[in-house]
């Protein structure tokens, strides 16, 4: 496993049970993600793979660390369905680094520039995992008319890092201390900036679109404690920012939930798509295939 891809995933509370994870899938045979386009946006190449073709689109965003293989275990399930696009940020994959910002909004609207550049419109139905989930939460607010829905899997906290610092400082120093050896400059990049944007997203007025939060319900003996904690309160508080009443708590799943329990993020995906409205007065159970434009 890559150390970058390894020091996201702690950053993100999962450390030691990814680890285990990773080695379980890649004895079992690992498999890829293989790129289908490559598009060029306002930071550089983009490489994504894009399969389906029902609306509304499923839009895939992985965490601190991780390129589109992340999503391995519920691509090609999901593109049964609807069309899916997952892709490789910058650094990460097929994807070259670039030197940018790496704030969510800036990520958010990167985002938003490769699925114009491969031909896919709105709506969405934004997945994230992760840091990823935060990333997927800005864009739903940067562009709530292109949403139709968000599904997030144990997303980052907008106060996640700060909150940690305070209340879980022996986690932060570690981190601190991992950024330094062994963060890849994408990871670094991105962990850096994770907050430098969210001053300018309103926080106050909950979202008005169908959303789904998923949480984790395993913790390893290093994460017991301030952290756990935290972590709660922080899941919490998720409510009140994407106004909705209910967690799913997933039983016996860690961090990488679409890995541990891929087919209950497939139902909930399910539910979420068959909720989520389409433009042009289309009701939810009349999709639309519609054929993917030219890209490079």
């Amino acid at each position: 496993m890559p150390v970058n891809q390894a020091l996201g995933i702690f950053m993100t509370h999962r450390f030691l049970a990814v680890a285990i994870a990773t080695l379980f899938f890649c004895l079992s045979g690992c498999s890829s993600i293989k790129t289908t386009t490559t598009v060029t946006t306002s930071t550089g190449l983009i490489a994504s793979a894009v399969a389906g073709s029902v609306q509304p689109t499923v839009v895939l965003q992985s965490g601190l660390g991780d390129g589109k293989d992340s999503w391995k275990t519920i691509y090609q399930q999901i593109a049964v369905s609807n069309r899916v696009f997952a892709y490789d940020r910058p650094g990460y994959g097929d994807s070259p680094w670039v030197k940018a910002p790496r704030d969510p909004c800036s990520v958010a609207t990167e985002l938003r520039g490769a699925l114009r550049a491969a031909g896919l419109s709105p709506p969405y139905v934004l997945v994230g995992h992760s840091l990823g989930g935060l990333y997927q939460f800005v864009f739903a607010k940067l562009y709530p008319g292109e949403v139709a829905g968000l599904l997030l899997l144990d997303p980052t906290h907008p106060s996640h890092w700060e909150r940690m610092q305070h209340e879980a400082p022996a986690a932060a120093a570690l981190i601190k201390g991992l950024r330094i050896t062994s963060f890849g400059v994408a990871s670094r990049d991105e962990f850096d900036d994770q907050t430098l944007c969210l001053d300018r997203i309103d926080t106050t007025t909950p979202l008005a679109m169908p959303v789904r939060l998923l949480t984790k319900t395993r913790f390893q003996a290093i994460e017991l404690g301030s952290f756990e904690t935290m972590v709660h309160s922080l899941e919490d508080d998720w409510r009140h920012l994407l106004g909705v009443q209910d967690i799913l708590r997933v039983a016996d799943s860690g961090h990488y939930i679409h890995h541990d329990q891929p087919a209950i993020v497939l139902e909930v995906l399910r539910s979420l798509v068959n909720e989520a409205p389409l433009r042009g007065g289309a009701s939810p159970g009349d999709r639309v295939h519609e054929k993917q434009g030219h890209v490079r």
